[in-house]
């Protein structure tokens, strides 16, 4: 089915996906914002979806809408690729982890199914992206996680970092440079009510960080116990 959709249908089926994960149905203007494209266009191509045969999205004026399952299948298949190029890029190709979104955005879209099953034996059917995303696998079935925000912990916690979110290469360079990528473990030391500022210490590590809630929102941990 992926075959006969256009880049773009795939683009909003798999944004659809990640959106809803957070918030359920999905708001058009959240969707818009999500893309960068405008809400009016952002509307014409969600009602076209809808009325796919079979159709892709289930849409109701001021409601949002939220994928059908052939819908859902399609922006899986999306993700795979997707995620799997990540690994490709980030462990054959020695991408850094900050520039491998955007390059597996331009390739998702053309690799056929026989280069997708190669490439993930090769790498050894990973679980997850170098950001720490789940890969849906072969039976488009997504690994489950139990994560919490970092913003969630407070003093004396400690916990491993699980995910990242990928779409802003600055903050994944900062976030490098201080050690805080997926598998590290932390150690909360001080929480500000004032501003939700977190200071934290990386193991293996002699830097004290100090992060703000825009940034502690973004990484997703497992709490050690």
């Amino acid at each position: 089915m992926k075959n006969q959709t256009s880049q773009s249908i795939e683009d909003y089926l798999k944004a659809i996906y990640e959106l809803s994960i957070k918030d359920g149905r999905v708001a058009t203007t959240h969707l818009a914002k999500h893309l960068g494209i405008s809400p009016a266009s952002v509307t014409g191509m969600i009602k076209k979806l809808s009325q796919m045969e079979p159709p892709y999205l289930n849409y109701q004026k001021h409601q949002g809408v939220f994928l059908t399952e052939a819908g859902e299948r399609i922006a899986l298949e999306t993700l795979r690729h997707h995620r799997l190029l990540e690994v490709f890029l980030h462990e054959i190709l020695g991408f850094p982890w900050d520039e491998v979104h955007e390059e597996a955005d331009k390739l998702e879209h053309v690799i056929s199914e026989k280069f997708e099953e190669r490439m993930a034996f090769v790498l050894g059917n990973p679980e997850h992206d170098p950001h720490g995303d789940p890969i849906p696998n072969k039976e488009l079935n997504v690994p489950k996680a139990t994560m919490i925000c970092l913003s969630d912990l407070r003093p004396h916690q400690k916990a491993i970092i699980k995910r990242v979110r990928d779409k802003d290469p600055k903050l994944l360079r900062f976030l490098s440079d201080l050690g805080l990528i997926p598998n590290a473990e932390i150690e909360i030391n001080d929480y500000s009510e004032f501003d939700g500022n977190i200071h934290l210490a990386v193991k293996n590590s002699s830097k004290n960080v100090v992060l703000g809630p825009r940034i502690t929102d973004q990484i997703h941990v497992s709490i050690l116990n």
